[in-house]
């Protein structure tokens, strides 16, 4: 109490100046409408600077919640997309029923990590089978197909990559549907190969190469990338394309994961018709 009494009283001249200014300033903005305008304009700009930033920072702070709500709204617009077919079922009516086929659902997941720089390279999610993830699921971005998932823990799963001497992934030309399969040689990460395209098939450099649809892995027409050379041999009645990848594999985030709702009863299917033989 004494420290500021003292100040007070060292300070005195000094406050009272300070009393005065800000008493003079009152009076003149009360008493004068033009004071009055410049002074409301001024706190405006202050106040409306101080809200804009307030809000930027608000926005920043949000952002990874964004992002997420826009990844879940593209995988609900794919699915949508990869459902797409119209059925008529006329077997048992006399009016046929047209619906849309429910063949798959989509989940987007967030990359932990990712490997380009080896022959197998592998991709490590955040969700595992508490999320729904299942081996064998397809994985895809916006730009196309990424890989196939290999293993799956409690809540994390790892993709066996597009660019891994392993992969197979079933593929045809978009223009021509003739059929084949992705590959990787495990040289150059932003190409894969296409084999088994017949030579009677007409290819020009461009041509998009799009997943196949006849595996129960990826839906037909998702993106892989586009025809860049074709390598044929006298001693083989099939090419071998060089395709570039619509993705930067070595520069991705965020996956979709795609489960074909209908795989089991596939499977069941083709083991029996297998054991019949």
């Amino acid at each position: 109490m004494q420290q500021i009494i003292y100040f007070i009283t060292k300070n005195s001249t000094k406050l009272l100046f300070l009393l005065l200014l800000v008493v003079s300033l009152y009076l003149t903005v009360q008493t004068h409408s033009y004071h009055q305008s410049q002074m409301l304009h001024s706190a405006n700009v202050v106040s409306g600077t101080i809200y804009e930033k307030t809000n930027s920072l608000t926005e920043y702070l949000h952002l990874k919640d964004e992002n997420n709500r826009l990844a879940e709204e593209n995988a609900k617009m794919k699915q949508i997309l990869y459902n797409s077919q119209l059925i008529i079922d006329s077997t048992f009516a006399v009016n046929p029923e047209i619906r849309i086929a429910q063949d798959y659902k989509l989940f987007n997941a967030k990359i932990i990590k990712n490997s380009f720089y080896k022959k197998e390279n592998y991709l490590t999610i955040k969700g595992g089978l508490v999320n729904g993830v299942k081996k064998d699921m397809g994985v895809i971005n916006a730009k196309g197909v990424i890989g196939i998932v290999e293993n799956v823990s409690k809540n994390y799963a790892t993709i066996q990559s597009i660019l891994n001497t392993h992969t197979k992934i079933g593929a045809k030309v978009s223009n021509t549907n003739h059929f084949g399969t992705i590959t990787w040689d495990g040289k150059n990460a932003g190409y894969v190969q296409l084999m088994d395209i017949p030579k009677l098939a007409a290819l020009r450099k461009g041509d998009s190469i799009v997943t196949g649809g006849i595996s129960t892995i990826f839906p037909e027409n998702v993106p892989v990338g586009l025809v860049d050379k074709v390598f044929t041999s006298k001693n083989s009645n099939f090419y071998t394309i060089s395709v570039r990848l619509f993705n930067d594999m070595t520069n991705i985030s965020s996956v979709y994961l795609i489960e074909h709702v209908k795989i089991k009863e596939i499977i069941e299917l083709e083991e029996q018709t297998v054991s019949d033989e």
